[in-house]
């Protein structure tokens, strides 16, 4: 009887792995970078983030003083290198970004200052695997990501010096 059910299962299994590599290498399965997510790919894709970042994302507070100049500071990296996918305060999506699958959020309007700044620290250090997001710990050292994850995290209530140079990133 066990040895029935374990051939069972084993059949089904190994039926399944058929399926899903029939399925692949058919082109059922969409590739297009416009093409809509399946929802085991959406599910995968977040439940592994969420566990990497719980995981391996810094707990210890943001060793970067919160202060206007390093808000300033962060505003200008943020222009630099991230506002091309980003977007700037007034929601202005590049053509970069309205090209990308999936398409990066535009922070002015949903940002992640609710997210730990440990876990922005590690977005921006390592990349997020199955999105156009880079890995920029080859670029920027760990103060300047940490600047950045400062910045992330006020940018809806920034003193008056820090707005006044957030209104004028351009991407």
């Amino acid at each position: 009887m066990l040895k029935h059910f374990v051939l069972g299962v084993l059949f089904a299994v190994v039926v399944a792995a058929a399926c899903g590599y029939a399925a692949i290498v058919s082109g059922i399965i969409p590739a297009a970078a416009d093409a809509g997510p399946l929802v085991l790919e959406r599910w995968a894709a977040r439940a592994s983030l969420r566990a990497t970042l719980a995981r391996n994302a810094p707990k210890s507070p943001n060793p970067v003083a919160l202060t206007d100049a390093n808000l300033i500071a962060g505003i200008r990296l943020y222009g630099q290198h991230c506002a091309i996918c980003h977007g700037t305060a007034k929601g202005d999506a590049s053509p970069i970004a309205r090209g990308e699958y999936p398409a990066p959020p535009q922070l002015a309007a949903n940002g992640v200052e609710d997210d730990p700044q440990g876990w922005t620290f590690w977005k921006i250090e390592n990349g997020i695997r199955w999105t156009g997001m880079p890995a920029w710990k080859a670029t920027l050292n760990a103060r300047q990501m940490w600047t950045l994850a400062l910045f992330l995290k006020h940018m809806q209530k920034l003193p008056p010096a820090a707005q006044q140079a957030w209104q004028q990133v351009r991407n």
